[in-house]
């Protein structure tokens, strides 16, 4: 679920909090730091017991119609199709989802406005009449259908956005992802017992948490000496001038550089250069690229990388 750009974010982010604060202590904030991708992780089940429970709400609604003191023929046979959509309900007979949701403590009880409010924009968008009405449907239709409510009616619902943001503080960077991720799951889910389709947190637990605490230490451990290395390439600028996400970006990639052993050196620049363009001011990209260029042919020069693999010096 998590590639090595999204974990890195997440250092950034943390780095930013520790520097801030001047007086964090370090291990504090690594649990802060973990515990903020976790979270990530709550959203990403959330947003699916979402889907779940707006079709639940759409099945209660029938069964009120139902229980009408005049009920209409309509009541008494209503148009299934969308409440026995057959992604949503893969989704809502999953044993793994459900263990999520119960083990993350994740309900949508209270808030019945809300599920009502997406349940009735479903309805109304102009591909509903169309889906209710197509003459015979199945699991790809059924998918096609749900992938478009789920885009149009959820991802980018602005109510839904304000909620997650005073749940958590660390969501409000994660929606992107975490979406991105909902619609692949909503893309792979199979009725086959045998297809794990709920994503998993991290690609290599052990692996890219090691990367993740690494990465937070030692640019925290050798902070100084990165500002050293990067001031004495921005003798034009004042250290205070440069924008803190900045510099902490560049100490990160300094910090790959000289430690990361298995990571390609272009790699490196090319991740970091592409995360300030979303994070950063609209000139860091080719501040950092600069700064970062000369600083690699130092690094070159004096043999302080220390890359396995071919070609991992190149850049």
């Amino acid at each position: 679920m998590l590639n090595r750009r999204h974990l890195r974010i997440k250092v950034m982010q943390a780095l930013y909090a520790y520097f801030q604060s001047h007086n964090e202590d370090v291990v504090i904030g690594e649990k802060e730091l973990l515990k903020s991708i976790n979270k990530l992780y709550d959203l990403y089940i959330y947003i699916l017991l979402l889907l779940v429970d707006v079709v639940d709400f759409g099945k209660n609604r029938l069964e009120e119609g139902k229980q009408k003191r005049l009920p209409t023929p309509e009541d008494l046979n209503p148009n299934t199709r969308f409440v026995d959509n057959k992604v949503v309900s893969i989704l809502d007979n999953s044993p793994l989802l459900k263990r999520e949701i119960e083990a993350r403590k994740l309900s949508w009880r209270d808030e019945p406005g809300l599920i009502k409010k997406i349940y009735n924009s479903i309805k109304a968008m102009p591909e509903y009449a169309e889906y209710m009405n197509a003459p015979e449907t199945n699991l790809e239709e059924d998918r096609k259908f749900i992938i478009k409510a789920f885009k149009s009616q959820i991802a980018g619902h602005e109510h839904l956005h304000f909620l997650f943001e005073e749940t958590s503080i660390f969501w409000a960077s994660d929606l992107d992802v975490v979406n991105t991720s909902v619609l692949k799951t909503l893309q792979a889910a199979s009725e086959s017992e045998k297809q794990e389709w709920l994503l998993k947190l991290y690609k290599d637990v052990e692996d890219d948490m090691k990367f993740v605490k690494d990465l937070y230490r030692k640019t925290i451990l050798f902070s100084g000496q990165y500002s050293e290395l990067i001031e004495s390439k921005t003798k034009n600028w004042e250290m205070e001038r440069i924008a803190v996400l900045d510099i902490i970006l560049m100490k990160m990639a300094v910090c790959e550089l000289l430690n990361f052993k298995s990571i390609p050196t272009k790699v490196t620049l090319n991740e970091y250069i592409e995360i300030s363009k979303d994070f950063s001011t609209p000139k860091s990209k080719v501040f950092i690229n600069g700064i970062l260029d000369q600083l690699l042919a130092d690094f070159k020069k004096e043999n302080k990388l220390s890359k396995t693999g071919r070609g991992l010096l190149e850049s």
